[in-house]
């Protein structure tokens, strides 16, 4: 029997954030299949996390209007990486003039940026985690917040 592209498909999604001596991050993902072959470029301003400027290369793509999206990406500039990430790559990226798939590699890629922020100033892998953990308390089920104690218990 033999399968069609869809029946035997590999994707393959590659994440970097490289820290910049201009005090910014350089944040890269590509995604590459046998239908696409994707650059995604974010530089964001590590002390504050705001994003000051978003790029998409499509080398390659199923239809010519896919590369219509680079130009939205621009709508990115200035936001801030942290509450509202998902709503904001949504209202850039959404709709049938977006891309599901930037979506996706901006919602694992943008997240970096915060594990950076957290680390900043730490050499020690183990004290980085920890840094890390400390920040991220309660933003997924890694970091998980302490119970809370209810008055009169372990007294």
């Amino acid at each position: 029997m033999q399968l069609n592209s869809m029946e035997d498909f590999q994707r393959d999604i590659s994440y970097r954030l490289l820290k910049q001596p201009d005090g910014t991050a350089l944040l890269t993902a590509t995604m590459k299949d046998r239908f696409h072959d994707v650059l995604l470029e974010v530089r964001v301003e590590v002390a504050t996390m705001k994003i000051i400027s978003a790029e998409a290369d499509f080398r390659r793509s199923p239809t010519p209007d896919c590369r219509n999206v680079s130009g939205r990406m621009a709508g990115l500039t200035g936001f801030v990486i942290g509450r509202g990430l998902q709503r904001k790559v949504a209202e850039v990226l959404g709709g049938s003039t977006g891309c599901g798939n930037m979506r996706n590699l901006l919602m694992g890629l943008l997240p970096l940026a915060l594990n950076l922020g957290a680390a900043a100033g730490v050499t020690d892998e183990a004290e980085m985690l920890d840094a890390i953990h400390e920040k991220l308390v309660g933003t997924c089920a890694g970091y998980v917040a302490p119970p809370v104690k209810k008055t009169g218990e372990g007294e």
